[in-house]
């Protein structure tokens, strides 16, 4: 009779713990719903990062695009200007040298023309009125001429053909003018062709003095 009691109350005792499994089950399945919403939410953090990343890397292009787009704008300004200012440079060179063919017939002309029959004399005059246009209309479109003649040397818009010996000018002063220079605004067209005054070294004069005794 007491082993039918003790068999009994295993069995009792069985079905309680059988009873007591659910929860544990249903405490591991909350678990894994947490587990996966964690999940979800770490995966859905990753992706707006990733959006934020490529709207500053968008933001950066776009302004990088900005700033090319401005700077292209800019040197073709400055390419379109320089053009307008310069293209003509080379026209400029070839026309001066006909004004200093013009420039030499005038100087050759003597300076009593008094002797001259009356048409060269018109022509000489007709000469000097196209001489002073010409300048004039260079002058208009921003040919400068450069005639240096007593000013200190300076090779940016001078250059250098020989040297005068000469006490009556200071050392590099310029004090001869063999060919005009030409300006187109601030661009040298041609430097200007110069002698420059060289000091008189008293050993030579003292050569020079002995050779006329």
């Amino acid at each position: 009779m007491s082993k039918n009691k003790e068999k009994s109350k295993s069995i009792v005792d069985e079905v309680k713990i059988t009873d007591e499994e659910p929860p544990v089950e249903k405490e591991v399945d909350e678990n894994k719903k947490f587990d996966s919403s964690e999940n979800i939410q770490d995966h859905k953090d990753e992706i707006v990062l990733e959006l934020e990343q490529k709207v500053v890397d968008l933001k950066d292009q776009l302004m990088r695009s900005l700033a090319d787009g401005e700077n292209l704008r800019k040197r073709t300004q400055k390419d379109v200007e320089h053009a307008k200012k310069y293209s003509h440079i080379s026209f400029i060179k070839e026309l001066v040298s006909s004004v200093d063919n013009l420039q030499r017939a005038l100087q050759s002309i003597p300076e009593d023309t008094s002797s001259l029959p009356e048409p060269i004399k018109n022509l000489i005059v007709g000469l000097e009125i196209v001489e002073k246009e010409v300048i004039s209309t260079l002058e208009k479109h921003n040919v400068k001429q450069i005639n240096p003649l007593g000013e200190k040397f300076d090779y940016n818009f001078h250059q250098a053909m020989f040297e005068v010996a000469t006490n009556e000018s200071d050392p590099g002063t310029v004090v001869e003018v063999s060919q005009k220079g030409y300006l187109l605004y601030d661009r040298l067209v041609r430097p200007a062709m110069v002698g420059i005054a060289k000091k008189i070294d008293a050993e030579d004069t003292e050569k020079k003095t002995d050779k006329e005794q």
